[in-house]
């Protein structure tokens, strides 16, 4: 089974058809329609069903009919998440909720005027999360990933919605993005990086993870560890029809080794994936050697 390819999946029809429903009909009835889409996913997407089973059977050790009901919702969840991300780019969020456990921390990280660097994965939304805090606790989030998602939907994307609340620093071969996080925590912003995919050729960290083996791409920990600024793991996951649960932990030391932050971070993933466990959205064999 593959690995991650560092890509968004989607087509721009897809895209164009959600929009136009958020639009008009609005969230209730898009969210109908992602049952139809989303269960029609769950019939022949196998390799990604294939992959979540075997985290559930395997790694959660949840029975088979069970973890086949899991991966249907995970399926249903995960299209939730991107329709709401369109709904707050379309400026239809008020309907949503949501609460913070331990905010405090990213005021005090935001006080201390290092700026921060947030340590997350993908279980839940943090780009939803993000479009909440935007101008709430800092006046500016950036999000480091890779700039591989298919150009056209990106474009469509910006042109109906604005585009998203938050900056983004891609990914660069010439690690040019190295001096664009630099220069955003001396502004005392905020970056927040995905720490959970690494792409094959990459350096990565291998962690025992929910009792197995798993690697874990090098270079967050790296980051957290040389800048100095405060490091936190947070996490948003969808906790209701219209709500989410944003949380972070109590900033660590940046002058530790990157094993040792990895660590940690392991730890506390671990503790979101057990209690969010169909918002696990990693489609792809996480544990292959």
């Amino acid at each position: 089974m593959s690995r991650w390819d560092g890509k968004t999946k989607g087509s721009l029809t897809g895209y164009k058809i959600f929009l136009f429903f958020i639009n008009t009909l609005g969230l209730g009835f898009a969210y109908g329609l992602l049952r139809v889409v989303t269960y029609y996913y769950y019939l022949f997407a196998a390799k990604p069903k294939k992959a979540l089973l075997d985290f559930y059977q395997n790694t959660l050790h949840i029975s088979g009919s069970d973890a086949r009901k899991m991966a249907r919702r995970n399926f249903y969840i995960f299209g939730q998440t991107l329709v709401d991300r369109a709904a707050f780019l379309l400026g239809k969020d008020r309907q949503f909720s949501h609460v913070f456990e331990n905010e405090q921390y990213l005021i005090d990280i935001r006080d201390a005027g290092k700026g921060g660097i947030l340590l997350s994965a993908h279980v839940g939304n943090w780009e939803t999360a993000g479009n909440l805090l935007k101008g709430r606790i800092t006046p500016t989030i950036n999000i480091v990933m890779l700039d591989a998602e298919v150009e056209n939907i990106k474009k469509y994307m910006d042109l109906s919605t604005g585009g998203s609340r938050f900056k983004v620093i891609a990914i660069k071969d010439d690690l040019s993005h190295i001096i664009s996080i630099r220069n955003a925590l001396v502004n005392n912003e905020f970056v927040a990086i995905h720490a959970d995919r690494y792409l094959e050729g990459a350096r990565y960290i291998e962690m025992d993870f929910l009792g197995r083996k798993a690697r874990f791409p090098y270079g967050p920990f790296v980051i957290a560890s040389k800048f100095n600024a405060p490091v936190t793991f947070v996490f948003a996951a969808k906790d209701g029809k219209y709500s989410y649960h944003l949380s972070c932990t109590k900033p660590i030391e940046s002058k530790m080794k990157p094993e040792e932050i990895a660590q940690l971070y392991v730890e506390e993933l671990e503790r979101k994936v057990k209690a969010f466990p169909e918002q696990w959205f990693n489609y792809f064999n996480f544990f292959q050697p």
